[in-house]
């Protein structure tokens, strides 16, 4: 066999990286800026942002454009590239370690029942789609809730049909409700949806696990019909593959440490 049929994997050749390593260990659990990963892994932020523009280039890491402040970004791993990755080593290394082939893995164990928050700033549009989704996935095994920092009168109608059409679910009667309403409550995950939220969301008793899904408004994408329907149905996917990833954690019972750096936020008031 030449030599070339002894080279490793593409993403074994990207992901054995000790650093490259960390890097996707900690945007597995969260999207994060470049200078939050410094943090995380002590390294000087222009050392990150070059392996992260080689994670990028391999097509496991994207960026998206922070609607905080338009000069940052947040990285998000792609879970389906990495399983796609993962499974090609271990078919390269031996027929017998490719997926479906072996003694299957146990069956999960069923997940207790865990208390998860997603927030946005208007909880009009991509909180409420991740409460819904995240509901019918567990079936009631987990309670679900959603709310706003700076509600907005009604659900948006994009996110409202987009759910019903798609996903067969019903929230029309649903309205927002601001974040303070939930002064008190015990959640095991917060899961912000927009980076304002994330910069202005309380903390909570008992210190819940914070998830961060850097996702663009899907209201801002145009005053035309056909555009704000397409915005939220990719909205709703792009949701429901991240909730699809987050279901395993779940299952686990998950950490209620929250390794990632804190920002400033404020207090819920009484």
């Amino acid at each position: 066999m030449s030599a070339s049929g002894h080279a490793a994997p593409a993403f074994l050749r990207l992901a054995a990286h000790p650093l490259r390593w960390r890097l996707l260990t900690e945007l597995a659990g969260s999207d994060l800026r470049v200078r939050e990963l410094a943090t995380l892994t002590g390294e000087p932020p222009n050392l990150v942002s070059y392996h992260l523009r080689l994670l990028r280039d391999g097509g496991l890491v994207a960026a998206t454009r922070s609607s905080f402040d338009g000069r940052d970004s947040y990285y998000h791993l792609d879970l389906d590239r990495c399983a796609e990755g993962l499974a090609g080593v271990g078919a390269a290394l031996h027929p017998a370690l490719r997926p479906g082939s072996g003694t299957p893995p146990p069956p999960a164990r069923r997940p207790r029942r865990l208390a998860v928050l997603f927030v946005c700033t208007g909880n009009s549009g991509r909180s409420p789609i991740a409460e819904a989704l995240l509901r019918r996935h567990t079936a009631g095994h987990v309670e679900v809730s959603s709310a706003g920092s700076r509600p907005g009168p009604r659900l948006h109608p994009g996110g409202v049909r987009v759910l019903r059409d798609r996903y067969g679910i019903d929230v029309s009667d649903q309205r927002p409700r601001h974040l303070d309403t939930l002064s008190g409550r015990r959640f095991d995950y917060v899961i912000t949806l927009c980076d304002r939220a994330r910069e202005v969301c309380p903390e909570f008793p008992q210190h819940p696990r914070r998830i961060h899904w850097s996702i663009p408004d899907p209201a801002s994408a145009g005053d035309s019909e056909q555009a704000g329907h397409r915005a939220f149905t990719r909205t709703a996917a792009d949701i429901d593959n991240r909730i699809r990833h987050l279901l395993p954690v779940l299952e686990q019972g998950g950490s209620r440490h929250d390794r990632k750096p804190r920002v400033r936020q404020r207090p819920l008031p009484g």
